[in-house]
Parts: C-alpha cells; structure tokens; sequence
C-alpha cells in the first residue's frame, strides 16, 4: 500500500504480493548499506541524492528510477539540506511469475542484474506516462469504490509492464558523468557475484585480475564501502540463505555458497539470520 509518511519505512520484510510507499521528508538519514529478499522500485521525485548500488554510484535526477535485484548491496546517501521525496515499491517476483503470459515480467530486473545497470532515466515523452500509471495506483487508497483493490493490482501490472518495456528499450546512458564507478573493480565484483562457490581469496583474485592485493583491498573498499572478505561472506551468505529456503540441506548449502568449513558457515549464518542453518531450514 501507499503509506504517506515522514517515518523510516521498516526494510527488509515483505509479506504481500507488493508494497508502495510514498514518502516525502527532509532529516538527516544514515542509512547502511543493506539488501533486501525481494526487488525494488525506487522512483526518485525530489531532493539530493546519491544512490550505492553493487560498487556503482547514481546522482539521481527527478524522474529517474531504479531497479534494485533482490540481494543487490545497497544505500542512499541523502543530503538533509533539501527535502527528499521518493515512492518506493516493494515487489515479489513470485508475484510476477503468475503473471507472465507470453512475456517475463522480470526482464528488466533480469537486464539490470546481467548488465549491472540500474538506472532508467526518463525521456519527457515518457513521463506522462509514468506519473499518469502512477497517480491512478495513488488514488486506489484514496476512493474504495467497488473494485478498488482489483484496480490496483491492474495498474501495479501496468506500471510494470511499461518499465519493462522502457529498460529493455533505453538507450545506452551508462557513461553519464552521474554515474560513477571503477571498471576494473566492476569486473572483479561481476566475477564474484558469478563464481561464488570458488576460490576468492584475495591472493587469487589478485593474480586473477593482475593487480596487488593491496591495491585490490584499498579500492573495492573505496567503492563498495566494503572490505573484500566481508563483502564476499555476505555474498554467501545470502546466496546459502535462498538455497536453503529452495529447499536444500545446510550441508549442501554450505558446500554450493563456497564455506570451506562448515563450523564457520553455521556461526556466521546465526549471527546473520538469527536462525542455525538447520533450524532455518526447518522453519
């Protein structure tokens, strides 16, 4: 639902097919670096604001929307100094699955995750658009006629579809000066998003990529606002987390997710997920 708001928005739970939030504030937020189990939509209104996606930074321009893939590292950094105002849509891909006759639904997050780009910038021809898709889900919390929750849904598949349609149409804006990143580093960060399971030391993938560790631990920390090894332990993490919920033992998610030890593997999981793999994946 649109929930109008100047509260931080609880993350990280989504227990619906979908969730919006429009929220509109000026404070001084800190936010952490963070991923959710679910995508998002952040459609950016007003305000300004950076945003941290996968080791890539977007200064972002009223209109522009991002694609946030499930378990994408994360975070805005907002100055307080102008009033921020955003609508933030949380989205179930299994929700989107039953939906997809003769299309995919999540081709835009799926692009998104291939190409490691997150943005979509607007052309004017297709603001009206959006803002008209957008206004007539808003006003489905405020009339409860006959068939409002049915209507909403509808325009939520709508909205949906057409930035579907627009990511997978948009022109190459990747070398923009308001997006910022290191190309070596977004290799080695495609690397081991793809190669989770193997050995990522940072011996090997210093020899890998043909840079000194040093060097290697400095700069993915400078761009990711991560060290090296916990960004890869939570990469794991994350990824035994969904195996286990896919139905697989811990022993085997252990082994898939690249823990060497399984003593280890169970400590860090607990520590991340309140839950011992086993009692995880029994709940």
């Amino acid at each position: 639902m649109i929930k109008n708001t100047t509260q931080k928005v609880k993350r990280g739970h989504l227990k619906s097919d979908f969730e919006i939030f429009h929220l509109k504030d000026k404070r001084d937020i800190k936010f952490q670096f963070h991923y959710h189990n679910f995508n998002k939509i952040v459609i950016f209104i007003s305000g300004n604001v950076t945003y941290l996606i996968e080791g890539k930074s977007y200064k972002l321009k009223p209109w522009d929307i991002l694609l946030v893939n499930s378990n994408d590292i994360h975070k805005a950094i907002i100055d307080s100094n102008e009033t921020y105002e955003r609508i933030i849509m949380w989205l179930n891909s299994d929700f989107l699955v039953r939906y997809n006759h003769n299309c995919n639904l999540l081709s835009c997050f799926e692009l998104a995750s291939k190409q490691r780009f997150n943005l979509l910038r607007l052309e004017s021809t297709w603001l009206a658009d959006v803002k008209k898709i957008l206004f007539q889900i808003e006003d489905t919390f405020k009339n409860k006629e006959l068939g409002y929750s049915v209507l909403r849904v509808s325009y939520f598949l709508q909205f949906i579809v057409y930035i579907n349609r627009l990511f997978l149409k948009q022109k190459n804006i990747s070398e923009s000066n308001d997006i910022k990143y290191d190309k070596s580093m977004d290799n080695i960060l495609d690397y081991i998003n793809k190669n989770l399971s193997k050995n990522l030391s940072v011996d090997a993938l210093s020899s890998k990529f043909y840079v000194s560790k040093y060097y290697l631990m400095h700069k993915f920390k400078e761009q990711t606002g991560y060290t090296l090894h916990n960004y890869i332990l939570q990469k794991r993490l994350i990824m035994a987390n969904l195996l286990i919920t896919n139905g697989e033992n811990a022993s085997d998610a252990c082994a898939k997710s690249g823990f060497g030890d399984y003593s280890n593997f169970v400590r860090a999981f607990k520590k991340m997920f309140g839950l011992s793999p086993k009692k995880y994946y029994k709940s």
